[in-house]
C-alpha cells in the first residue's frame, strides 16, 4: 500500500477487503469454530476410548481365567502351548486395541489388530470346545463396530461371525444350538457397536453444523452490514465530502485574493487556517468514508512504505529503526502507531521542512514504543539539556487536532502519548502495550 504526502497530512490509499474465506464445507479453510469443534470431536472420543479401557481389561481377565480352567489348560507342550500362545496374542491384540494412540491410526492397523482378536478368539474356541473362551471372538465383532467404517465393520464382523459358527457347530454339540448362539451373541454386539459409533458420529456431526450455521450467521450479519455502513458511506460522501470540497476550494481563492490585495495580516492567517481545516476535514472526511465501507485500516507493518514516501515527497533525510523482533500486534495497537508516525511525519513536513528524521520502533518485554523526532531548531523550542529533554504530556501544538486524535487513539489502546521540544528539535513518543 503506497501513500501520499498532502497538504491535510499522509493519506493511505487503503485497498478494498478481499471477501471472506468460504465456511467449513465449502473447499476453503476452516473457521476458528469449526475447528474449535473438530477439535471437541476428538477429544470426546478420546475420553470415551479412555472410559471403555477398564471394560478391555476386565475382559481379558475373564478370557484367560476362563481358559485356565478348561480343558486343555494353558502350558508349554503340544495343545496347551498353542493354547498360551493364542492367549498371549489374545491378550496384546485386545491390550493394543483399547488405547488411545491404536485408535487413530489407518484403517489397514485397526484391521489388522481387529484380525488377530478375531483369529485367536475363534484358535481358543477350536483348542477348547465347551469353554467359556466362546466369548473371545465376539470381542472382535465388538470393536469392529465401534472403530470401522460400516463396509468394512460389516466385512470384517461377518468373518470372525461366520468362522466362529463354523468352529462351535464342528467342535460342540448339539452343532446347530451352539452356531447359532455364536451368530446372536456376535449379532448383539454389533448392533451395539453400531449404536455406540452413530451416536458419538451423530453428537460430532450436530456440532460440527451448529458451528457452521453459526459462522454462516455471522457471515450474513457482517455482509449486512457492510451493506448498511456503504449506504452511509455514500450518503457522508454525497454530503460531507462534496461541501467540503466546495468549501476548501472556495477557501483556496479567498487566499489568493488575499494575497493580490492589501489585507490584514490577521484576516490573511485566519484565512489559511481555514484552508487549512477544510483540507484536514476533507481528508477525514475520506477515511471515515472508507471505514464505513470496509477498507483495510494501516497497520504498523506499513511504517517501511510510510517513511520511504516521506523521504521521497519531502526530499529529506528520514530513517527508520526497528530494535528488537517484530511481532504482530493487536488492531487498535498497531493502527495507533502507524497514525501517530503518520501525524508526526505531516507536522514535521509542514512546520520544520528540511530536518532530519529519525523514525524508531522498539518492540520491549511488555510494550511497543514509537518515536519520531527531528533534529531542527524551531522557534521556541528548547535549546539547552534542561528544555524539556523528556517529552511533555501531549497537547494541542497550534491549535490544530491532529496531536489530540493521536493521543485518543492511543488512549483507546491503552497506551500514552507525548510530544515535545528536545535539544534541537522536536520528540514524538508513543507507547502502547504489547
Amino acid at each position: 500500500m503506497r501513500t501520499r504526502l498532502g497538504a491535510a497530512g499522509l493519506v493511505p490509499a487503503a485497498p478494498r477487503p478481499a471477501p471472506p474465506a468460504p465456511a467449513a464445507g465449502g473447499g476453503g479453510p476452516a473457521s476458528e469454530r469449526v475447528a474449535r469443534a473438530r477439535s471437541d470431536a476428538r477429544e470426546r472420543g478420546d475420553r470415551q476410548r479412555q472410559a471403555l479401557r477398564p471394560l478391555g481389561w476386565v475382559f481379558i481377565a475373564i478370557v484367560v481365567t476362563g481358559s485356565a480352567q478348561a480343558n486343555p489348560a494353558p502350558g508349554l507342550a503340544g495343545a496347551r502351548l498353542g493354547v498360551s500362545l493364542a492367549l498371549a496374542v489374545y491378550a496384546a491384540a485386545v491390550a493394543t486395541a483399547i488405547t488411545v494412540r491404536w485408535a487413530r491410526r489407518g484403517l489397514a492397523a485397526q484391521a489388522v489388530v481387529i484380525g488377530l482378536i478375531g483369529g485367536a478368539g475363534v484358535a481358543l474356541a477350536v483348542l477348547q470346545p465347551h469353554g467359556p473362551v466362546d466369548l473371545a471372538a465376539p470381542m472382535g465383532v465388538w470393536i469392529a463396530a465401534v472403530r470401522l467404517p460400516p463396509a468394512q465393520a460389516a466385512t470384517t464382523a461377518g468373518a470372525i461371525t461366520a468362522a466362529l459358527a463354523v468352529t462351535t457347530g464342528l467342535t460342540e454339540h448339539p452343532a446347530a444350538q451352539s452356531a447359532i448362539t455364536a451368530i446372536l451373541v456376535c449379532l448383539l454386539l454389533a448392533v451395539t457397536g453400531q449404536f455406540i459409533r452413530r451416536g458419538r458420529e451423530d453428537q460430532d456431526r450436530t456440532e460440527m453444523l451448529l458451528a457452521q450455521l453459526q459462522d454462516a450467521r455471522d457471515a450474513q450479519a457482517a455482509a449486512a452490514a457492510l451493506a448498511e455502513r456503504s449506504r452511509i458511506a455514500g450518503e457522508l460522501h454525497d454530503v460531507l465530502a462534496h461541501s467540503l470540497s466546495a468549501l476548501a476550494i472556495q477557501l483556496q481563492g479567498a487566499r489568493k485574493l488575499a494575497g493580490r490585495e492589501p489585507v490584514n495580516a490577521d484576516l490573511r492567517a485566519v484565512i489559511e487556517r481555514s484552508a487549512e481545516l477544510a483540507r484536514a476535514g476533507l481528508a477525514d472526511a475520506r477515511q471515515a468514508v472508507g471505514a464505513l465501507r470496509g477498507d483495510r485500516l494501516p497497520t504498523l507493518d506499513q511504517l517501511d512504505a510510510l517513511v520511504e514516501d516521506f523521504r521521497r515527497d519531502t526530499g529529506t533525510g528520514a530513517t527508520l529503526r526497528i530494535d528488537g523482533t517484530r511481532r504482530p500486534l493487536p488492531a487498535d495497537a498497531s493502527l495507533a502507531l502507524f497514525r501517530g508516525a503518520q501525524e508526526a511525519l505531516t507536522n514535521i513536513a509542514r512546520y520544520a521542512p528540511g530536518a532530519a528524521t529519525a523514525v524508531t520502533v522498539s518492540y520491549q518485554a511488555h510494550r511497543i514504543l514509537l518515536t519520531v523526532e527531528d533534529r531542527a531548531c524551531r522557534p521556541g523550542a528548547g535549546t539547552s539539556p534542561a528544555a524539556a529533554p523528556r517529552p511533555a504530556v501531549l497537547a494541542d501544538a497550534g491549535g490544530g487536532h491532529g496531536l489530540a486524535a493521536m493521543r485518543e487513539r492511543a488512549e483507546r489502546a491503552g497506551g500514552t502519548a507525548r510530544a515535545g521540544p528536545t535539544v534541537g528539535g522536536w520528540l514524538v513518543e508513543l507507547e502502547v502495550p504489547a
